[in-house]
């Protein structure tokens, strides 16, 4: 069984700046949140797995303490579609403008500058992790991840096949903006 979890509550989700996506932490907020999930969690998994990203690594912790497991990192970070040196020292609703270019030209191959990811890189790098995922063992695994990454997991389960172009790119941001994912919200991979 592999249950995915969205991090809590990061600066960036609060409005603050930031300086890079991966150097981003949870608020006080999200660090009670990450304190209760922890608290509330039922049973010992298997394996506890992070996106490399702080805030995730940040909300894995003490789920991890509670049961005194290692955190294992895998590349279920989130989707890094804007250039991170162009959006250094921006906040959210600064970055607002772009990610509406970004999304409206839905180009899959697209890449915003240097680490930037393409759509169509996201979504084969969405495939690899789900294949890591898979190949951890019996038990129950779970993944701290994003949010966008969380609605990529999903979108592929209803059609892993599916032909990835603009029509589909639209259709996943279609998908994210109607069913947003929350913080600490968990999803469960279907048994193959």
């Amino acid at each position: 069984m592999i249950i995915f979890v969205r991090h809590a509550q990061s600066a960036a989700n609060a409005g603050q700046s930031t300086e890079s996506p991966d150097s981003i932490a949870l608020t006080e907020a999200g660090i009670q949140q990450a304190a209760a999930f922890a608290r509330a969690w039922p049973s010992r998994p298997s394996r506890i797995v992070s996106s490399p990203y702080l805030r995730a690594m940040q909300t894995a912790q003490p789920l991890a303490s509670k049961f005194n497991l290692m955190v294992m990192t895998a590349p279920v970070q989130e989707f890094t579609y804007l250039c991170p040196a162009k959006c250094a020292g921006t906040t959210a609703a600064e970055r607002r403008s772009w990610v509406g270019e970004y999304w409206k030209a839905s180009d899959p191959d697209f890449r915003d500058g240097p680490e930037a990811e393409t759509f169509r890189e996201f979504v084969e790098r969405t495939k690899v992790a789900l294949q890591l995922a898979r190949g951890l063992g019996s038990g129950m695994v779970v993944v701290f991840c994003h949010g966008q990454f969380m609605q990529m997991v999903r979108w592929l389960g209803a059609d892993p096949l599916r032909v990835i172009d603009p029509c589909a790119m639209r259709a996943f941001r279609s998908v994210d903006l109607e069913h947003p994912i929350h913080h600490c919200e968990q999803y469960q991979l279907p048994a193959d």
